[in-house]
């Protein structure tokens, strides 16, 4: 790695990068309307009744090359797949101002229609995405043959008389839409990142860092210039107007047939963010209902897990789906 220069006001120096042991292939589906990018490691001749594919589904503010890691780390050849959210990485954004749950479902469904139609996968899902694999697997069980939920802890549950406060922020939040920080290069969005989670790995960091962001010209007349931006829509940054009801997760989660994968963190701060809204009995409640469930802590990770240890993860994931 390159040292940086002692003065504070020293840009990030480039990393040397991380090198993947399984490339990934990129292709473009269509599902409802929009474009959604999905990558592949490894093809359909590694694929068996007891090995279907393995889907892999990204948090908020991430994207599928996120998975890169922990596929590399497997021992075993198998496909895997993982797209990109509506709206995140290469897919396309919705077109509209704000995001909906449901839609997640519903792109998820076509997904594995396009990718499986005739055999149950094996599905996965870290933070945001777990929270949607949980509620999928309830009302598709189907079509889960082994479920993964890597820290898709849900949120505290909301009492109706937030209802008109939440719709007010929502409609203000609409006047004014947020916006993402630009970065001047790629070696500060990889600095970004090891910011948001100083477990990360600086080669892990840069080789994350173009599949995070892309460069944009800020050109004007003779001036030439770039910035890079986040492949992020900011729309996914307004408040969600609809009330999360933990009564209808859980009656989703109690439905669930396939057997149930749980990992998280043991340095995971994740409830801590809520504090009182959201203790631990509430998430234990919650997560008793599943019938098959096994549960795997890994040391030395917080929410980030599948960055943290991709090892540990990736052992943790060849055990349960034998």
């Amino acid at each position: 790695m390159t040292e940086a220069t002692s003065h504070s006001s020293a840009r990030p120096q480039a990393a040397a990068s991380y090198t993947p042991r399984r490339q990934h292939q990129s292709q473009f589906l269509t599902l409802r309307g929009l474009r959604h990018h999905v990558l592949s490691w490894g093809d359909a001749s590694l694929v068996t009744p007891d090995r279907p594919p393995l889907v892999l589904l990204h948090g908020w503010m991430d994207v599928g090359a996120s998975f890169q890691f922990v596929v590399d780390a497997l021992a075993e050849d198998r496909l895997v797949m993982a797209m990109d959210w509506r709206g995140f990485g290469l897919s396309d954004c919705s077109g509209a101002d704000s995001y909906w749950f449901p839609d997640y479902l519903g792109d998820l469904d076509a997904l594995l229609k396009a990718i499986s139609p005739d055999q149950a996968v094996d599905l996965l899902g870290h933070s945001m995405g777990g929270n949607v694999v949980m509620a999928y697997a309830g009302v598709r069980p189907q079509r889960i043959r082994r479920l993964i939920n890597l820290e898709g802890f849900g949120l505290p549950d909301a009492a109706p008389e937030l209802a008109p406060d939440r719709l007010i922020q929502w409609l203000d939040e609409l006047q004014a839409p947020p916006q993402l920080k630009p970065y001047a290069s790629l070696a500060e969005v990889a600095a970004r990142l090891m910011k948001t989670n100083p477990r990360l790995a600086a080669d892990k960091a840069a080789w994350l860092a173009p599949h995070w962001a892309r460069e944009v010209s800020t050109a004007q007349g003779n001036a030439s210039g770039s910035e890079w931006q986040i492949l992020g829509d900011p729309a996914h940054k307004l408040t969600n107007p609809t009330l999360y009801r933990r009564a209808e997760v859980v009656a989703c989660w109690e439905r669930i047939a396939a057997p149930t994968l749980w990992v998280e963190g043991k340095n995971t701060q994740v409830l801590r963010w809520f504090g009182d809204r959201f203790p631990r009995d509430d998430f234990e409640q919650r997560i008793a209902v599943v019938k098959q469930l096994r549960r795997v802590v890994l040391d030395e990770a917080g929410h980030m897990l599948h960055h943290d240890q991709p090892e540990a993860l990736a052992q943790a994931l060849e055990d349960f789906l034998r």
